[in-house]
């Protein structure tokens, strides 16, 4: 998983910060209290940019058991859900296993993770909500949150300065009215903001800035809400950005976005807080310093408050396989608890949770990334939330509205009609 690295805050000592789990109590101290052997599994992520973090998770689980064994075995992303598949299906299952947030809920269903106890857990009370929400499934908690990835706007600022704007936009008739001078000096064939259509992620935080949603629980039955009255008024609102500023390929996802921004076809962005940096990475930047031009942002919405950003991530869970489940929650709270978090925060990542958040305001260089995520949203965590997901539903809709092909009630009526069809079926 890319990142852009938002600060060199100084790196804390990470020093044992484990839980009390006691021995037969849930929450990972049910089995395996005194295992010999501890299996983790983490992605490539942890191995290049924090290992001394994963030892200094080691060493406090080490010292507390002494003798022990702890394995890591290392993945990238396309390849670790496939190996964990094969793997819970045998007895040598690993005991941690690091999930995308967005992967977690196709195996809570499965009833393939054990339950854990959030108050074994430093500073599970400030989980930020949409980290909770991943780990969280009919009531029940899952896994524990890893780190948190954001998003923010990033601009052109020379460009900016160009049309007579040096101030970073505040509000959206702000951001709007300087993208309209923007569009008009630059011409049709330049996007002042480019924002690929089906990229679902940037078109829901419209729809959850005006009040509406994917989908709403109803007595216990999850029930598509795009067609809402709220939900249309964030996709029009979308839609509004698609049609005065995005000049780019409407059918294209955003995968290559920070290609298209640094070869500097486009004066704003909104994307993970990465992208930006990406777009000015030597083998990416075609404008020259690219990085002296670039200036992130709080993306304002049309109601006035920051739009409510998704939240990427990882988190932490025990398969309901493994042997060593009390061990493996000690290991988690080591890893991820306050100390642990100091560690990642320092390698540029947002923290789990909301304390650490409200620090990283206080430093100019992560006030934004900091600030954006304090209001976001997550996918629904219905059963069938992944089918949705597999059929690009909401990418199917946004392509449409965003070329023309539909309007934005046809639109958002099919999707739901599609989205009810699966969305509460395991």
């Amino acid at each position: 998983m890319k990142r852009k690295l938002i600060a060199a805050i100084g790196v804390a000592g990470m020093m044992a910060g484990l839980a009390a789990c006691g021995d037969g109590d849930e929450g990972g101290g049910k089995a395996g209290a005194d295992a010999k052997e501890l299996t983790v599994w983490l992605t490539v992520d942890a191995q290049n940019n924090w290992p001394e973090l994963v030892k200094a998770a080691d060493d406090a689980v080490a010292a507390k058991h002494p003798g022990i064994k702890i394995k890591h075995e290392y993945y990238g992303w396309p390849d670790k859900n496939a190996k964990l598949d094969a793997v819970l299906a045998t007895d040598k299952a690993p005991d941690v296993v690091e999930m995308g947030n967005t992967e977690m809920l196709g195996y809570m269903v499965k009833g393939a993770f054990a339950e854990v106890d959030p108050k074994r857990f430093d500073q599970s009370d400030a989980w930020l909500d949409g980290l909770k929400e991943s780990v969280t499934y009919d009531g029940r908690t899952y896994g524990v949150p890893y780190y948190a990835g954001g998003r923010v706007g990033t601009w052109r600022k020379d460009i900016a300065a160009e049309v007579g704007v040096t101030a970073t936009p505040k509000t959206y008739a702000e951001l709007t009215a300087a993208l309209d001078r923007i569009q008009k000096k630059k011409g049709a064939k330049f996007s002042a903001w480019y924002q690929p259509s089906p990229d679902w992620y940037a078109a829901m935080s419209f729809v959850y800035g005006a009040g509406g949603s994917i989908a709403e629980n109803e007595g216990g039955q999850w029930k598509a809400n795009l067609s809402s009255p709220e939900s249309i008024r964030g996709l029009n609102e979308y839609k509004s950005i698609l049609d005065k500023y995005m000049h780019g390929d409407k059918t294209k996802d955003e995968s290559d976005r920070h290609i298209v921004f640094g070869q500097g076809n486009s004066a704003a962005i909104f994307g993970a807080a990465w992208e930006g940096g990406a777009a000015a990475a030597p083998e990416t930047d075609k404008v020259g310093k690219l990085a002296d031009k670039l200036e992130t942002f709080v993306m304002p919405g049309p109601s006035g408050r920051p739009l409510p950003v998704f939240l990427g991530g990882s988190d932490l869970a025990i398969p309901v396989k493994s042997r060593a489940q009390g061990v493996a929650a000690e290991w988690i709270n080591a890893f991820t608890g306050a100390q642990g978090q100091k560690g990642l925060l320092a390698k540029g990542n947002l923290p789990n949770n909301k304390t650490d958040l409200a620090t990283l305001k206080n430093d100019p260089k992560t006030v934004v990334p900091a600030t954006a995520a304090e209001s976001n949203w997550f996918v629904p965590m219905a059963p069938g939330w992944g089918q949705v997901e597999k059929a690009q539903t909401l990418k199917t809709m946004l392509q449409e509205i965003g070329t023309g092909k539909k309007s934005v009630e046809e639109a958002a009526k099919a999707a739901d009609e599609a989205i009810d069809k699966v969305i509460n079926t395991k």
